[in-house]
């Protein structure tokens, strides 16, 4: 017998050879770089290759060999990073991809575009639940789509396999392959609600110790992603060294934040929580005062200060900030949500439950002068699309915008329509559970004024589009439910369309309705010079 074969999270299989190639085009004729790397089974047989020297705002493709075969060929872009050069900046922005859920419909309509510098992925790229009790999707997709592996994932091996099957969805694979991507995770790529020692969906006496399971995790999603660490010694940090910057040339840079492992325990309240955050009330003195103590924290303190850095910096004119949960102060109409009337209930999962860090990062954006630029939260995680005018100074007769924030919808996981559907009875027309889904959102909107847009029905994705006049945001979203088809994500092509689009023009810190989506690119990627391999 030979070598055990090497599959995901089976920690067998020989070391192999992978040779790699990067050319100026598609044929290969022009190769300006090419290697070799060595992978096994220490590392679940994944390879990963930082390549040097390239042009800035260039295209290159890419492909591996190894054991007789070739990789599909892949096509990445440079950042545009010029001293003195504006080039144009648009990037796709996702979050929330439950496999159970559905097909990824948002990722392939990513793949056909061709206009993107990058896709930016905010987190909850997998989720750990199983295929039992805990699954997690529509009814109907059980046995069509289901979870490798089958159980929780709680170990290495686990968490290997569930990245695995990901990569493995044709529809995810193109694009990948199609578009560099910038990702970071969020909670489900270890458990549900995620703090800095433990989560809601872990149980150490059936699923052993949490800093173990998330060590695990963590090792797995830099395995299996394309993401590398940043600078580990010269910048403050606790723990491992996520967070980092992107720049732009003059245009922008782009902060990405991780906010899961050195954050405190959420606030939970009993009747309305139990380990791990949700929906609490607002206006309850000792609940008040557990959410605003200054020794809770939702990044490190030293993470905090670095963003804070960067957005006072005069370099660029606007400094966009990938963050994993809403910033934005949002309160929920109970009755809404199925509740007592009367009752304003907040998220303690989002920065509402950190609420000393979110009065200091959006007083800090209210107090930069307007050399320092404009700000562009850029936020996932609730299955939903928003555009937010970020408050300060709320009163009843209004607010001071500080900036501005876009929240993607999920690619596939439940939102506000599949909980409104699922709690109506048996039998309900669709439409019905549409335009309930329409009056709880419609609620949402009307208790918080600086919400200018929210829809809770559509999965899909952002195009971020990032010119020195404006950022836009265009909303593509999946086709609403009819009796016909009461949920578009389980047909596997059906693809996100156009819905609307929201803009901040330099200087407003405010956001504005916008009559259709963005043109075509200002400037293009340039072809690469040629080097000496």
């Amino acid at each position: 017998p030979g070598e055990p074969v090497a599959t995901p999270g089976s920690g067998r299989g020989a070391p192999s050879r992978v040779r790699w190639e990067i050319a100026r085009d598609p044929a290969f004729r022009q190769v300006v770089d090419r290697g070799t790397v060595l992978t096994s089974a220490r590392s679940d047989h994944t390879v990963k290759v930082d390549v040097h020297g390239l042009d800035p705002y260039t295209r290159y493709w890419y492909r591996f060999r190894s054991h007789g075969r070739t990789s599909p060929v892949g096509l990445t872009r440079t950042a545009p990073d010029e001293r003195r050069r504006t080039h144009a900046l648009r990037f796709g922005l996702v979050s929330c991809s439950n496999y159970t859920g559905g097909y990824f419909g948002a990722y392939r309509a990513l793949a056909e575009r061709d206009d993107l510098d990058f896709v930016l992925h905010l987190g909850d790229y997998i989720y750990e639940y199983g295929d039992g009790e805990d699954r997690y999707g529509p009814a109907g997709l059980v046995g069509t789509r289901d979870h490798q592996p089958p159980t929780e994932t709680v170990d290495l091996a686990g968490y290997r396999l569930r990245h695995a099957l990901h990569k493995a969805d044709p529809d995810l694979q193109e694009a990948h392959r199609r578009h560099p991507w910038i990702t970071i995770f969020d909670d489900h790529e270890v458990a549900n609600n995620t703090w800095a020692r433990g989560a809601e969906n872990h149980t150490a006496a059936a699923e052993g110790a949490f800093l173990r399971r998330r060590r695990q995790a963590y090792e797995a999603y830099l395995e299996w992603m394309p993401i590398r660490l940043p600078e580990q010694r010269h910048v403050p940090h606790q723990g491992i060294r996520f967070f980092k910057r992107f720049t732009y040339g003059a245009l922008a840079d782009l902060s990405v934040l991780e906010t899961r492992q050195n954050r405190s325990a959420q606030v939970d309240v009993a009747g309305y929580t139990t380990n791990g955050g949700g929906f609490v009330p607002d206006g309850v003195p000792a609940v008040d005062a557990q959410l605003r103590d200054p020794d809770r924290h939702l990044p490190e303190p030293e993470q905090l200060r670095w963003l804070k850095d960067g957005l006072a910096s005069t370099r660029r004119g606007w400094h966009l900030v990938a963050n994993q949960v809403i910033l934005s102060p949002v309160r929920f109409p109970a009755a809404a949500l199925g509740g007592p009337a009367g009752v304003s209930l907040l998220n303690s999962d989002q920065w509402d439950g950190y609420q000393a860090d979110q009065a200091e990062l959006l007083e800090h954006l209210a107090s930069r002068p307007p050399e320092a630029g404009d700000a562009v939260v850029l936020t996932g995680d609730i299955h939903s699309s928003w555009a937010v005018d970020l408050p300060v100074e709320r009163s009843a007769a209004g607010y001071t915008p500080a900036g501005v924030e876009f929240v993607c919808p999920s690619v596939t996981s439940d939102g506000f329509y599949e909980a409104v559907r699922g709690s109506l009875p048996p039998g309900t027309p669709v439409a019905q559970a549409v335009s309930t889904t329409a009056s709880v959102t419609g609620a949402v909107h009307a208790a918080n004024p600086w919400v200018r847009y929210l829809d809770g029905v559509g999965h899909g994705y952002t195009l971020v589009d990032v010119t020195p006049e404006r950022v836009q945001a265009d909303f593509y979203l999946t086709p609403t439910p009819t009796e016909a088809d009461p949920d578009p994500r389980m047909a596997p092509d059906t693809r996100p369309g156009y819905r609307t689009s929201w803009q901040t023009r330099a200087g407003s810190r405010r956001l504005s309705a916008v009559n259709g989506p963005v043109g075509p690119r200002a400037d293009e990627p340039r072809s690469p010079r040629r080097r000496r391999p």
